[in-house]
């Protein structure tokens, strides 16, 4: 094995918590053990199918020959029926120089990244939240972490945002959150974007502006009386300052079918457009094709998602009450009612209990392990979203939960805790 040193990024970049645990889950089904994994923010296809008029779309886009280089920025095509898309859902307008298409979120939001910030900015963000600590360390930015409350629904509010803003970059917000399911609040947003217009209000012309990074992937997937808001709804003047991340991959079932879009101001679309080409990380040109068909199909799109919400929600909700139940038991355990996503947020608080062999849990990670070795329940712990090891908070998935086993599972985690003394 070579002992040759790699670059500061390469030597200093952190593993993911979730690839660790996943490595975990598979070796103990390789083994014959039957698992019930809640850890993956994907679907079970064979559950979840991309809808039948979109899949039909994209074999025809194959078949008429679709497969060259598509437009560094994205088919025009396609940012059109973005722009009806986010018109007709979402009542704000952009036009298609304001859009950038790619292969899913992740190349938009490292492309913002590389756009917006230098080395040693300032980027805040809350935790738990998904990959950006990692982003933040791809561009030498320093961390400003704020650790978000239960209170709150774990969600970031404008007075733990205010004290840090001074300065800043970027502020990196996600609603519906990943890994909670939870969503901002009008009231709370409202408050969040006149920092933010203040903020830029108070800096000179030729002061860098402190954009905001708005990632609703998940926007289309809310339940019962959960609204989506985003900033430029709420405040118009935000729309110079917010770069929204978005695309087919959640409310579609489509996380392979890899096609994403930005949108905000055209000069910082622009950049991001240059960065992308440099990566070549666009999404694929039959793909784009079929995608900016589908999207003008609102029959279609709107029987899907009556469909499709409905078995998430029911999921959600079988859960969410399995766990209330076990706490009217007098179990540590409580759930958040579900808002968003295709996750649930769940506590499981045992630290400092002794398993049947005498063992005691002394740190959450433990809890973690024997929720998984004696229930057979995988399930990902707040702290590989960058909380607080101490965190006993957990994401649960129902993207590969079969319906027939929510009963079943929560059997098993009543009988693994009934052991804990």
């Amino acid at each position: 094995m070579s002992s040759s040193k790699l670059s500061q990024l390469a030597e200093t970049l952190i593993g993911s918590e979730i690839v660790k645990l996943g490595a975990e889950i598979k070796e103990k089904i390789k083994q014959g053990n039957k698992i019930y994994n809640f850890t993956i923010g994907d679907f079970d296809s064979s559950i979840f199918r991309i809808p039948q008029v979109f899949e039909n779309e994209i074999i025809q886009s194959f078949k008429e020959g679709f497969t060259t280089y598509p437009p560094a920025e994205g088919s025009l095509e396609l940012r059109q029926a973005v722009s009806s898309f986010i018109l007709d859902r979402e009542h704000i307008h952009y036009d298609t120089n304001e859009i950038l298409i790619a292969a899913g979120g992740r190349p938009l939001i490292y492309s913002v990244f590389r756009a917006v910030v230098d080395k040693g900015d300032k980027i805040i963000y809350a935790v738990p939240s998904w990959n950006n600590n990692h982003y933040v360390h791809f561009t030498e930015a320093a961390h400003v972490v704020i650790e978000s409350k239960f209170e709150n629904n774990f969600m970031p509010t404008a007075i733990e945002i205010a004290e840090h803003i001074k300065g800043a970059s970027l502020l990196a917000l996600c609603s519906p959150l990943n890994p909670t399911g939870t969503t901002f609040s009008k009231e709370e947003l409202t408050a969040i974007c006149n920092l933010v217009i203040t903020e830029n209000e108070g800096r000179g012309d030729y002061e860098k502006k402190l954009y905001v990074m708005f990632d609703q992937i998940y926007w289309a997937l809310t339940f019962g009386d959960t609204e989506h808001y985003n900033p430029v709804s709420i405040n118009p003047k935000m729309k110079e300052y917010t770069i929204f991340i978005d695309g087919i991959s959640k409310a579609f079932a489509a996380t392979g079918v890899r096609v994403g879009w930005a949108m905000g101001p055209a000069n910082v679309i622009n950049k991001m457009k240059a960065i992308n080409s440099h990566v070549g990380a666009w999404a694929p040109m039959a793909e784009q094709k079929a995608t900016a068909n589908y999207l003008v199909q609102t029959e279609h799109i709107d029987n899907y998602f009556t469909t499709f919400k409905a078995e998430i929600e029911e999921r959600l909700q079988r859960i969410y009450v399995g766990f209330q139940q076990l706490k009217v038991q007098g179990f540590d355990v409580d759930a958040i009612t579900p808002q968003a996503a295709i996750y649930l947020t769940i506590q499981i608080n045992m630290v400092g209990k002794k398993m049947p062999n005498g063992t005691v849990l002394e740190a959450q990670s433990d809890v973690t392990s024997y929720i998984l070795n004696e229930a057979k329940i995988a399930i990902v712990p707040f702290y590989a979203f960058g909380a607080s090891r101490s965190s006993n908070w957990y994401r649960l998935s129902v993207g590969t939960c079969k319906k027939e086993e929510i009963d079943e599972m929560l059997g098993m985690l009543k009988s693994a805790l009934e052991k804990l003394k």
